[in-house]
């Protein structure tokens, strides 16, 4: 009896900046002459121009499995059959096209792996158990890219949205003190200006998650690629894309009510401040009338 065994290789996932600047970065690999920038749906050189997404090939083959870079614009890269010594080399190449870096240890805590095959044993591909299952069955080579590419997506979503949740989780450590301050009756240990930088990078994560990437939204890519777009909703659906947004939305919110809170409580007692200024010169002001009054007159 014959008995099938998959071969499983390594997908790997980082974010590592708020965006990428993938036109440099194409032009970059072309000089660095290892990685091939290819079409999203082939391993062809690249012809046509560079949307959210560049693909990448290497160009040199360690096993009999491929390699496959994918950049995303908004500052994922995810990695296919790269070795840790690869991958390392990868990131540190990305750094010049990189847009407000994030910090290396954040980066490493958050990278996310998965393992994946090809199969001919479903017509769909499909992802479980830490598991990418890529379909050959009656699928040419541009059908399996796109499949990949998909897979792709999804993960540089999630871990995008994972680097987010870690910036979230360091920013409510960082007001914590301000919620005891307030529960213990205590002086608030910030001023104006810290509040208003505190207001500042919530505006950022917000826009992070809301405005600048697809957590929200389907892209685009996949509006008339029907059969992709369940595949892609499938795996968002893994990594619970929809449900980690929720929650960081919500926690985002608590944190927005405790930061208006705070500015307006010291926007009062800065107004009360200048009020008793207002009454004391006041009353400096008709005491020196009163000593006038009665001293000289």
């Amino acid at each position: 009896m014959y008995v099938y065994v998959l071969q499983f290789w390594g997908v790997f996932a980082y974010a590592t900046a708020e965006e990428y600047d993938l036109r440099r970065l194409k032009e970059a690999l072309i000089s660095q002459d290892l990685y091939i920038p290819c079409e999203l749906a082939s391993n062809d050189e690249l012809k046509t121009g560079i949307g959210s997404a560049l693909h990448a090939v290497a160009k040199y083959r360690v096993t009999s499995e491929n390699r496959h870079l994918y950049y995303f614009k908004e500052g994922s890269v995810v990695m296919w059959n790269f070795s840790e010594l690869e991958r390392r080399s990868v990131l540190k190449f990305l750094k010049p096209y990189e847009d407000q870096s994030y910090d290396n240890a954040i980066v490493q805590d958050e990278l996310e792996v998965m393992s994946y095959t090809y199969t001919h044993c479903s017509k769909r591909s499909d992802i479980h158990d830490s598991n990418m299952y890529i379909s050959c069955q009656d699928k040419n080579i541009e059908e399996i890219s796109l499949d990949r590419y998909t897979f792709s997506n999804a993960m540089a979503l999630s871990v995008k949205l994972g680097m987010l949740e870690a910036l979230l989780e360091r920013y409510i450590r960082g007001v914590e003190y301000i919620t005891e301050d307030l529960k213990y009756g205590h002086k608030i240990r910030i001023d104006q200006k810290e509040v208003l930088q505190k207001s500042g990078e919530l505006l950022a994560l917000r826009h992070s998650i809301n405005l600048s990437s697809d957590l929200l939204d389907t892209p685009d890519f996949y509006w008339e690629r029907e059969n992709l777009e369940k595949l892609y909703q499938r795996a968002c659906a893994y990594f619970s894309i929809s449900r980690r947004t929720k929650v960081m939305n919500e926690k985002l919110n608590h944190c927005v009510e405790l930061i208006e809170l705070v500015s307006t409580y010291l926007s009062d007692r800065h107004h009360v401040r200048l009020e008793w200024m207002i009454i004391i010169l006041i009353m400096v002001e008709v005491g020196i009338e009163f000593v006038d009054i009665i001293f000289f007159h």
